[in-house]
């Protein structure tokens, strides 16, 4: 079975920030980020993609984004992910 929704996140190359996202297509989504189709994101650009997670209900993937945005989300990417955010030497404080 395909998990149909994808909770993302994007690195900007320009100035290293974070960009959180969801999708059911995550290539399609890259594609349209690095092209300046999104908004939030087209003066960021090349943009990364650094993390994914799948999930079947699309509103456990829009909470999960969602969490990801707080500061308590925020915190866990760093607990989750310290050897990726050191690679691509995101500044952690």
């Amino acid at each position: 079975m395909i998990l149909p929704y994808c909770v993302y996140i994007l690195q900007s190359k320009k100035d290293l920030l974070l960009y959180h996202g969801f999708t059911t297509n995550i290539e399609q989504r890259l594609k349209n980020h690095n092209a300046g189709g999104t908004k939030s994101t087209s003066k960021r650009m090349p943009l990364q993609l650094i993390f994914c997670e799948y999930y079947l209900s699309r509103k456990d993937a829009m909470r999960r984004e969602k969490y990801f945005k707080t500061t308590q989300g925020k915190r866990m990417l760093k607990l989750m992910l310290p050897n990726t955010l050191k690679e691509i030497k995101y500044p952690i404080s």
